[in-house]
């Protein structure tokens, strides 16, 4: 048996890179996910592998399009998790954005697009996974996707950096809140992770004159990581699915660094 096998779960931002990761390891470890994002063809082909990989272990597997920010279409996704699962056990907020500006350049429309999906998505994703789990009764666990960035302020990434302290304090205030309930509220903080984002990231950031050559940036930002090399999605894994486990039971309130000794705080 799995460490989270008969666990209903959802991940959003799951259609690539770390929250494609995160469900994949969930499906391998015996749960039931759901695959959410805001790319919905790209949601189904995850839930696709996923589910071929799963054939055999018991696991579930299905999919939903979400933008975060809209509540009805977050609690359609829920609903549909529901009606395929049974229930709700485990909520992963993961949906995340970036777009780098230089720090006097940012703009009205650059912050409410970053704090929208990182802040406010985060905010809605906790609020209505946990009323689904107050009514069933049984508890749960939300976890959110923080990041190196909610340690430390860059100057290129301002609003990003905003968005990520923002999904820190809801993760203290959720689990403060959500603790009569038996619900605890946990997240992890990735440092420079070799994904699809950070490659958006290193061309964003030679359009405003911030490097000059691709992989520089991620150069830079990885060149103090005690572990000598940046992460992989799988390197990021094997702490989600214990946040997701009933071993994690007994945390809540708490933000895991998963950086490779980038951030020592």
């Amino acid at each position: 048996m799995g460490r989270v096998s008969g666990r209903s779960c959802i991940v959003t931002g799951a259609a690539r890179g770390i929250g494609r990761a995160i469900g994949d390891a969930l499906v391998a470890e015996g749960a039931d996910v759901c695959f959410a994002d805001i790319n919905g063809a790209q949601a189904a082909e995850a839930a696709k592998a996923a589910k071929a990989r799963a054939e055999g272990q018991g696991a579930k597997v299905t999919h939903a399009a979400v933008d975060v920010t809209d509540r009805a279409q977050v609690r359609d996704m829920i609903a549909h998790t529901v009606d395929a699962f049974g229930k709700l056990d485990v909520k992963f907020n993961n949906a995340g954005v970036n777009k780098p500006l230089n720090f006097l350049d940012v703009t009205e429309e650059n912050w409410n697009f970053i704090m929208g999906v990182n802040g406010l998505g985060c905010l809605i994703g906790m609020q209505e996974a946990a009323r689904q789990m107050i009514a069933q009764g049984t508890g749960g666990k939300i976890i959110n996707t923080a990041s190196i960035a909610s340690r430390q302020g860059f100057d290129n990434v301002a609003p990003y950096c905003a968005s990520k302290w923002a999904v820190v304090s809801l993760t203290q205030s959720g689990a403060r809140d959500l603790a009569k309930h038996d619900i605890t509220v946990t997240g992890f903080a990735p440092g420079v992770v070799a994904t699809e984002m950070w490659e958006e990231v290193d061309r964003d950031l030679m359009e405003i004159g911030a490097s000059e050559r691709p992989g520089q940036a991620m150069e830079e930002f990885s060149s103090e990581i005690l572990k000598g090399r940046v992460a992989r999605p799988e390197d990021i894994t094997g702490t989600t699915t214990f946040l997701a486990s009933k071993d994690s039971d007994y945390m809540t309130g708490q933000i895991v660094m998963i950086d490779g000794g980038m951030t020592l705080v």
